[in-house]
């Protein structure tokens, strides 16, 4: 499904990285993820097609 997904990890720092890592191999991360201080990280991700273009 093509389109941006706003995602909000409610996670410790180390748990964080790593789910940030896990979704940048499958999906392109249109912004810099950020941290609150309630503890929650939020990133945009690009939820289109991340197949190489053949052309």
């Amino acid at each position: 499904m093509p389109g941006i997904a706003d995602i909000r990890i409610t996670a410790d720092e180390a748990t964080t990285a790593i789910v940030l890592d896990v979704l940048r191999t499958q999906f392109i991360a249109t912004s810099v993820s950020r941290r609150y201080t309630s503890g929650s990280t939020y990133v945009q991700l690009d939820a289109g097609c991340t197949d190489p273009d053949p052309d």
